[in-house]
């Protein structure tokens, strides 16, 4: 099995930056596809950004420009690097991951962060 933990996530006014990470721990697995994903109060969840193991990236279109996504291979690590965050980035935000363990993909999420912008 594959646990995810965010860290990172806080209170930051309209305009700010804040810095997610989501780190993979476990016994023998290999990380593919990882993402961030976000849930606000009252709203579906939706994906934020993609990133390949090749590190080829997706973004939803409202975060283009500003949020970065990247991955460190060695570290089991993911980033998501948040700039000019606005009050509609208000959310918890789940980092996730297909992971191979003993052959087979599985999914995972982590607990989630809480990022909260203040308008």
């Amino acid at each position: 099995q594959v646990q995810l933990v965010e860290s990172g996530g806080g209170l930051v006014q309209d305009g700010g930056s804040l810095s997610l990470s989501c780190a993979a721990s476990g016994s023998s697995f290999r990380l593919n596809d990882i993402a961030w994903y976000r849930q606000a109060p009252g709203k579906q969840r939706e994906l934020v950004a993609r990133i390949t193991r090749e590190g080829i990236t997706t973004y939803v279109e409202s975060v283009k420009g500003r949020f970065i996504i990247s991955r460190d291979n060695a570290k089991n690590t993911m980033y998501l690097q948040m700039n000019s965050l606005k009050f509609d980035d208000t959310a918890v935000y789940y980092c996730y991951a297909k992971a191979i363990v003993r052959m087979y993909e599985y999914q995972y999420w982590g607990p989630g962060t809480q990022v909260t912008v203040s308008s």
